[in-house]
């Protein structure tokens, strides 16, 4: 660290020049005082000096005035002499102060640097730590799900049924609202209610950006093939199932690749880690809790590991998606919240796992709180501000965002 206190300091004042004051002091009268003593020389002297003064009173005068001001300038000027000299050297140790608490905050920031290097090296060091850890997560996690699949298929030789992962059909009841539906029917209800191809393509296009570059995407509950078109507009190799076979029908009339089936069955018949990444919107509320959980170990095990899921839902947290759009459905088996569908992503081994809220209601439509008048009493103010608390309140359950998805990534 530099040392600035030898550098230069602040050059002291010279005193006034008093070399000559006191002769000035001392001859600036020119009229001699009159001798003692009566004689004649004396008179003429006395005679002689009364003529001079009138002559020379003015000049006495003029040497009298410019020596007092000479005095007076020097006093002061010792008096200035005396100050600049006291604020020099109260400049110099206020220097020497701001140096000295300059040479402070840099041996503080000095140390704040260095502690902040080894809270560095600590952060890498966890980070390092964190990953080794999340990696041995994942190996737990998988050969959780490799015994849980080994534990189903003894449970499935013990009963008697057949033991081909890719002949799996549910257990009676689950999805049994399809088999009894008139497929047609529900494709017309997707188009007056959902909304049109075009409405839908405009809605799950953001959910591109997950999939970028991925390839060999299944898209569960595919419908009418939206998505499925927007990543073959992208050349992204992907293929869809339904369960419905008109829609199925409608996705092959636009020549797309999918099947009619079960998706449960259709994932267990593909080989691990076989997908790049997998969608499914408006589906998960089609399904009972157990089949929905088999559904996401199933995933689990078919997607590469980095591969993306994507769940969009209805949010049954917005009452207006509930009492609109949910039990509009008759196919729709129970709303699965939020917070349950993230925790069940997680507890299957699934990672950075998040909840994408998406469209948000109209503001338009939405309840109007009453505006704050300046010239309103206090008392109506706080009327009013308790009102549009309470409908801020009435907002946020009745009006919030419509649907949701939860997406996470296979570690």
């Amino acid at each position: 660290m530099s040392d600035d206190k030898a550098g230069p300091q602040p050059s002291a004042i010279p005193p006034p020049d008093r070399s000559q004051l006191e002769r000035l002091n001392a001859l600036y009268r020119i009229i001699d005082q009159a001798p003692a003593g009566g004689g004649l020389r004396a008179r003429l002297a006395s005679s002689a000096r009364r003529l001079l003064g009138r002559v020379l009173s003015r000049q006495q005068e003029f040497n009298a005035a410019l020596v007092d001001h000479i005095n007076r300038n020097v006093a002061l000027g010792l008096e200035a002499h005396h100050s600049s000299v006291n604020t020099i050297e109260w400049m110099a140790g206020t220097i020497d102060g701001y140096r000295d608490a300059r040479d402070e905050v840099e041996r503080h920031l000095e140390a704040l640097l260095a502690r902040e290097r080894r809270n560095d090296t600590a952060v890498r060091a966890l980070a390092a730590q964190h990953e080794e850890l999340r990696s041995a997560l994942s190996v737990v996690q998988q050969a959780a799900h490799s015994l849980k699949r080994e534990l189903e298929k003894g449970s499935v030789r013990a009963t008697g049924t057949p033991t081909d992962p890719g002949s799996w059909i549910p257990d009676p009841g689950v999805n049994s609202q399809f088999d009894d539906l008139d497929s047609h029917k529900y494709v017309g209800f997707e188009d007056q209610f959902r909304g049109s191809p075009d409405d839908i393509r405009r809605r799950v296009e953001e959910y591109l950006p997950v999939f970028a570059d991925a390839s060999d995407v299944l898209d569960i509950g595919c419908g009418r093939g939206e998505f499925l078109e927007l990543l073959r507009d992208r050349g992204m190799t992907a293929r869809g199932i339904d369960i419905n076979p008109a829609m199925v029908d409608v996705c092959r009339g636009k020549g797309l690749q999918t099947e009619t089936g079960d998706a449960l069955a259709y994932l267990r018949g593909l080989p691990d880690a076989s997908l790049g990444g997998l969608f499914a919107a408006q589906v998960v509320e089609h399904l009972e809790p157990r089949y929905l959980m088999r559904l996401l170990d199933a995933a689990f095990d078919k997607l590469r590991p980095g591969a993306p899921i994507v769940l969009e839902t209805i949010n049954p947290a917005c009452w207006f998606a509930f009492f609109e759009s949910y039990i509009r459905d008759l196919t729709h088996v129970r709303p699965v919240h939020p917070d349950t569908l993230k925790y069940l992503l997680i507890a299957t081994g699934f990672q950075r796992v998040e909840i994408r809220y998406r469209a948000p209601y109209p503001e338009a439509d939405k309840l109007q709180a009453l505006p704050l008048g300046a010239g309103a009493p206090t008392s109506l103010n706080d009327m009013i501000e308790t009102l549009n608390a309470n409908v801020e309140k009435i907002n946020r359950l009745l009006f919030t965002y419509l649907d949701y998805a939860a997406i996470g990534r296979r570690g």
